[in-house]
């Protein structure tokens, strides 16, 4: 009850001033938005999955070699003494445990080129962002995931994407 006090106390406050305004004081936008649809978010997504099919390429070449170097260890061991075996399988385990840190490397690397690229897009994308809000004479924009309630006006999601696509197309560098 107390909550629903303050919401009307607020619109009594908030209504009289904001019908004065033709467009509200703090925007929205949806980042996650901008990024899978503008142009430029799509050419970092497609890079990145072409980049992690690529890895997932190499690494199933690689498991294909190791299961084969494994069964032909498993096969020849009948012939081998337990020395010479053992021997060959601590090399095997050897070079199960290199490959697996090159792998997991690589799978960070990935993750970091990711990261990266989707902070050079929001860098990018900030002073389009930064314009819409001057334009319309907003002083905040907030991010949709930390809004929970707005008028739709307020929401600057859609131009923003059809700004970014005019004045940074594919974001080719």
């Amino acid at each position: 009850m107390g909550i629903l006090r303050a919401i009307i106390v607020w619109l009594m406050l908030v209504l009289p001033a904001s019908a004065q305004q033709s467009s509200p004081v703090v925007l929205i936008v949806d980042s996650d938005r901008l990024f899978i649809e503008t142009l430029y978010g799509q050419r970092i997504a497609e890079d990145l999955a072409q980049q992690a099919a690529e890895l997932q390429t190499e690494n199933d070449r690689i498991v294909e070699s190791l299961t084969l170097e494994e069964r032909s260890l498993t096969i020849r061991r009948p012939q081998m003494t337990p020395e010479a075996f053992r021997a060959e399988a601590e090399a095997f385990d050897r070079k199960v445990q290199d490959v697996r840190r090159v792998r997991d490397a690589k799978n960070v690397e990935l993750q970091v080129a990711n990261a990266e690229a989707r902070a050079r897009f929001e860098q990018r994308v900030q002073g389009i962002v930064a314009n819409i809000m001057l334009e319309r004479g907003a002083v905040l924009v907030l991010e949709q995931r930390n809004v929970v309630l707005s008028v739709r006006a307020a929401n600057i999601t859609d131009d923003a994407i059809v700004r970014i696509d005019a004045e940074l197309g594919r974001g080719d560098e």
